[in-house]
């Protein structure tokens, strides 16, 4: 059976920015033909964690995709990363009422994939435990946590993508699929 992979990217969300990495990424990917595996583009999420993840959900309840790779712009990184977990601090009690930050409950949740095999069969991709306080990091635990929910069997990656440059942009898109083409291979891991 072919894999299905939902590819996210996300719009711009400064007014001096042309286009982001993530989406610059995956503009590539579609130019490229012939592919093993069904991809599903939604590309240029708006940079909103609710919204954005409200149309990912969405997308993935309409395909049902093996996996979803989520991509986010890092133009502080020199290589794409792949983000292990999300974090999120519950700021509600159980009333739903607003806490002090000293009671904050720090939630951490694990994408399913098996992250270190990835790593090393594409040595200039890196492994992060740090997806960042932006909308990136909430954005991937609503996902993971929708999943996890649900008990969906669809698997969640979050990818941080570098500015490309002339020097770098055939390397990454190389990388990028060589990756997809990994995770159609690896078997799912358990994790809790």
């Amino acid at each position: 059976m072919t894999k299905r992979f939902l590819l996210t990217s996300f719009d711009t969300w400064l007014s001096h920015q042309e286009s982001n990495s993530s989406d610059d990424l995956l503009e590539a990917v579609c130019q490229r033909a012939n592919f093993p595996y069904s991809l599903i583009f939604l590309r240029r999420l708006p940079v909103d964690i609710s919204l954005a993840s409200s149309q990912v959900i969405a997308e993935i309840n309409r395909t049902q995709p093996d996996f979803v790779v989520a991509c986010g712009m890092a133009a502080s990184r020199h290589n794409l990363s792949l983000e292990e977990n999300a974090t999120n601090w519950s700021m509600l009690n159980s009333q739903s009422e607003l806490v002090e930050e000293e009671n904050y409950h720090l939630q951490t949740l694990y994408t399913q994939i098996d992250l270190a095999k990835l790593v090393a069969v594409i040595p200039k991709i890196s492994l992060s435990h740090d997806c960042g306080k932006f909308v990136c990091e909430g954005f991937y635990y609503s996902i993971l946590d929708y999943l996890k929910q649900k008990k969906c069997k669809t698997q969640c990656l979050f990818v941080h993508v570098p500015i490309l440059t002339e020097e770098n942009r055939g390397s990454i898109i190389d990388d990028f699929l060589l990756m997809i083409h990994q995770l159609a291979l690896l078997a799912p891991m358990s994790r809790h």
